[in-house]
């Protein structure tokens, strides 16, 4: 740290800070606690940010910076104290920093301004508000704001009453012992996946380890992101592996109960298939609507009044927030009923629970969907299309196919399409041509569904069409071939493709696109994919030769998706996503 004499002094000292390094200017009048400067200089998300009296400039916004403050020493004086004059409207634009911040966003540059809250940053010009504001600072304890605001905001029930209320002092722990957010993510995964070794072993003593387990693997999940807030630790990698771990040690844990069970004598293969399949679904419904409508220009819809309305009771927002299943009281349920009953039950009240709750969110989403009139923007349209996943076969058509009219006919023909595909898979003859004609008029319907512009009130569903699609079929393909372990190279095949899915998810979020199209057709995008396992169904009947090839498709598109996701998410170019407000 070094002391400025003046403007003049500042912006030399400030050029001569070595390119990559972040620099920050603080008023030294300045009374605040240590955590609001924490706030203000220390978060990594942002290029540029400031509290009242100190402003903080990442590398690429370093030039911004130099620019303003010599607008500033200019208008000033190069010999005039780093404290400007008393005389501007905005007494938080006072100060150096606050000029500069102003100047800054007058040039483009974003500045974050944090919530303080309750905590104090301020520049008082004389003894008596400086007297006020060190009394006002020293009335609230800085560690215990620091505590409460490493908490997400938006949470569960059974997370707020039953985790966060001890985590936030492991995360503090954690923090005071140097430990990132990335090791405790990545303990987490490993504690998860040793519970489903546990529930693999198919013997009581390895339920209640494996229920055990799987609670504290979801403290460590909760402590990670408490971590993060509580020591400012953001980081891309971090924001990635939080993101797909928790799917990696959901979708883990089905399979080890499914071993259990089999090991047991019981084959929950089929259940456990459909509980991932059913838990992806519900997701990218959550996804798709929120893209959607993520930049929509139109009034609040009556359904999100009413929800509005609501939310100012208190005990519905906790009902409400039990009702969709989320993965804390998810998480504590199986874990609950996998000590104490079979994989089979926790399986049966998986499925029960997330079907009511899917069907609890996404008639709600119907409702604002139909009661609100929006205009989608082209960027929500980009975003559907890319969650859409079509491959060469659909965009084929859609390159030759005039695009249908009308409000609904995109989610319609794409529930026609999906309505045929599952259909034929459930009940003609496994292995008959016919199925693959079924695929082939997937394949037409799918491309007519995406050949216009996603921008209806309905076409959020489109994408969640494909996904039932593609995951149902080849969940009835294999539970109906006589293949033996079939179901679980199923299992292998969806949980590769889903991975895909959730990583076009979290691209998007952090703005930087779906993944590169070369991608999309390698693995055949999603109709490609449902029309080659149908041809496998109908081609490979003898033994084992269907679960062969599912094990293989596997295998390959697991490499050239996790290859790339690698590669994307380790670059300099990838996205920060937080997942504050969700409950997963």
């Amino acid at each position: 740290m070094q002391t400025a004499a003046d403007a003049g002094d500042a912006a030399t000292l400030l050029a001569a800070v070595p390119a990559g390094r972040r620099v920050a200017l603080v008023d030294p009048r300045f009374v605040g606690h240590v955590h609001a400067l924490r706030l203000g200089l220390t978060d990594p998300r942002f290029a540029a940010a400031t509290v009242p009296g100190a402003l903080t400039a990442q590398p690429e916004a370093r030039g911004a910076l130099l620019r303003a403050l010599r607008r500033t020493t200019a208008a000033v004086g190069a010999g005039a104290p780093v404290v400007a004059p008393d005389t501007d409207p905005a007494p938080d634009d006072r100060t150096v920093p606050g000029r500069i911040a102003v100047a800054l966003e007058a040039e483009g540059t974003a500045v974050k301004r944090p919530e303080l809250g309750s905590l104090t940053a301020t520049v008082p010009t004389d003894a008596g508000a400086r007297a006020t504001a060190e009394s006002a600072r020293d009335e609230v304890d800085d560690e215990a704001v620091r505590l409460r605001s490493a908490v997400k905001a938006h949470d569960g029930f059974f997370t707020t009453f039953a985790i966060s209320p001890y985590s936030r002092y492991i995360a503090r722990w954690c923090a005071r012992r140097g430990l990132t957010p990335n090791q405790v993510t990545t303990a987490s995964l490993i504690t998860a996946l040793v519970a489903s070794g546990a529930a693999a072993t198919g013997t009581r003593g390895g339920y209640v380890a494996a229920g055990i387990l799987l609670l504290v693997s979801f403290v460590l999940d909760c402590t990670d992101g408490q971590l993060a807030r509580y020591s400012l630790q953001y980081s891309t990698m971090g924001a990635w592996l939080d993101a797909t771990f928790d799917r990696a040690k959901e979708y883990a844990y089905y399979a080890g109960l499914a071993i259990g069970a089999v090991r047991g004598g019981d084959d929950v293969w089929v259940l456990a298939l459909g509980a991932m399949v059913l838990q992806a679904c519900r997701h990218v419904v959550d996804f798709s609507f929120n893209e959607a409508n993520h930049d929509a220009v139109a009034n609040t819809s009556p359904t999100a009044a009413l929800s509005d309305k609501l939310d100012s009771v208190g005990w519905t927002v906790w009902a409400r927030r039990m009702i969709v299943l989320p993965i804390g009281e998810r998480w504590a349920m199986i874990a609950v009923l996998t000590a104490l009953t079979t994989p089979r039950i926790v399986f049966y009240a998986l499925l029960i629970g997330c079907a009511l709750a899917a069907c609890y969110t996404t008639a709600g989403r119907l409702l604002r969907s139909l009661t609100r009139r929006a205009s989608r923007t082209d960027r929500a349209a980009q975003a559907l299309a890319d969650l859409a996943d079509s491959g060469p076969l659909a965009q084929g058509v859609a390159a030759v196919a005039p695009g249908l009219r009308g409000a609904f006919t995109a989610p319609a023909v794409a529930l026609l399409g999906t309505l045929v595909m599952i259909g034929g898979a459930l009940f003609l003859p496994y292995g008959s041509l016919l199925t693959v004609a079924a695929a082939a008029v997937y394949v037409v319907l799918s491309g007519l569904a995406v050949a216009r512009p996603l921008k209806g009130a309905l076409d959020w569903l489109v994408p969640p069409f494909f996904r039932a699609a593609e995951y149902v079929t080849i969940l009835v393909l294999a539970a109906r071939s006589d293949a033996p372990h079939a179901v679980p190279a199923a299992f292998g095949l969806i949980s590769a493709v889903a991975y895909h899915h959730y990583d076009t998810v979290y691209r998007i979020r952090g703005g930087t696109g779906a993944p590169p199209q070369w991608l999309v057709r390698t693995i055949g995008g999603h109709e490609g994919r449902t029309a080659l396992v149908a041809v496998l169904a109908a081609v490979l009947t003898h033994a084992a030769g269907f679960t062969t090839a599912l094990t293989a498709l596997a295998v390959a598109v697991a490499l050239v998706v996790l290859v790339e996701s690698i590669r994307f998410w380790v670059s300099s170019s990838a996205p920060a996503v937080h997942d504050e407000g969700e409950l997963a």
